[in-house]
């Protein structure tokens, strides 16, 4: 039987190994083909519009309710294709200038796959743009990842992306890529890659090339969600597993640079459903959920037992952001990124 709750555990099975190939090599040649934009551009010229305190359904019985949250528009609630999974910042990464979410989607239906994709959204102007990430090769085609995407951190320029039974993907946001700069037709969205002498991106007008990889250097445990903890001495990512029933599931942390390895620790978490995790000032906090009817909980480890909270329904990857702990819920008509009290 798992043991219950944080408990210290072998680092050993999560150590991870650095398999870069020739995914740099493909990235460069596209960037240098297409042109790189700024996140800060992306934003002040975005294509949607999220509504503040949208969505309420999201929220359910969950008293309070957050002080802010941000709901995405009618045609990305609706969708049955696209479903938000990871969550990161701004204050994660240290480098975008101005306040910004990044939200992680991954493409459900088994037919017609078009991969994953990312959101930047600004809490300010409430306004945000998706782009693509795909995998890029040095003859400079291009495709999408078909990964589930769980869980992002970004970290100075880097964002790392969980692929559950691989590891972790970077993708380096000085590669954000803008099409239009190449004079494409953004109308084909249903093509990806090169087509006719033009790019495509399924209709997307940003790009993000995948530039680095770390690998499980043994096959066996999971990596579902990301996050950073920026409150200590020294920056530390974490990662770790969801388990649907078990309690086993693991959770991880390695020092920023990352430098592959062992983590400096892990924890055996004692619970299923465990959607996101993350550590902030010697406490950890545990999104769990509890299908798309219920909401879930925040579980808050300051020693011992621990605090059960209230949160909504559909919670996900886990974030500080403006002194606050932030999510993102994932289901139909119910998909916010919402804030809540560290």
């Amino acid at each position: 039987m798992a043991a219950s709750g944080m408990v210290p555990t072998d680092k050993a099975p999560y150590a991870l190994v650095r398999a870069t190939g020739d995914l740099a090599e493909g990235a460069a040649k596209l960037a240098g083909e297409v042109g790189s934009t700024a996140v800060e551009a992306v934003l002040a010229g975005a294509n949607r519009v999220a509504r503040r305190k949208g969505a309420a359904g999201a929220m359910g019985a969950m008293r309070p309710k957050p002080a802010e949250w941000y709901a995405f528009d009618d045609k990305d609630q609706d969708t049955p294709d696209w479903y938000p999974q990871g969550l990161t910042g701004s204050d994660d990464s240290g480098n975008i200038g101005v306040p910004a979410f990044i939200v992680s989607w991954y493409f459900k239906p088994e037919a017609g796959e078009r991969g994953i994709r990312v959101s930047f959204l600004s809490p300010t102007s409430l306004k945000y743009q998706h782009a693509l990430l795909v995998v890029a090769a040095p003859d400079g085609s291009y495709a999408p990842i078909d990964i589930h995407a769980g869980g992002i951190a970004c970290y100075g320029d880097l964002l790392y992306v969980a692929d559950t039974k691989r590891g972790l993907r970077v993708f380096d946001l000085n590669n954000l890529l803008d099409l239009r700069t190449a004079q494409n037709d953004l109308g084909e969205a249903k093509r990806v890659g090169r087509h006719g002498g033009k790019l495509h991106a399924f209709g997307y007008r940003y790009v993000i090339p995948q530039t680095d990889f770390w690998k499980v250097a043994k096959a066996g445990p999971h990596f579902s969600f990301v996050s950073i903890d920026r409150s200590g001495g020294t920056p530390r990512l974490i990662t770790g597993e969801y388990q649907d029933k078990k309690t086993d599931g693991w959770v991880g942390r390695w020092d920023l640079d990352l430098a592959g390895g062992e983590p400096v620790d892990a924890f055996v978490m004692g619970h299923a459903k465990i959607q996101g995790a993350t550590s902030h000032g010697g406490t950890w906090y545990l999104s769990q959920s509890a299908g798309a009817a219920a909401n879930g909980r925040l579980l808050v480890y300051q020693g011992g037992e621990p605090v059960t909270r209230p949160f909504p329904i559909g919670p996900e990857d886990l974030t500080v952001q403006g002194g606050k702990l932030w999510s993102v819920t994932e289901f139909r008509g119910k998909r916010a990124v919402f804030g809540v009290s560290l």
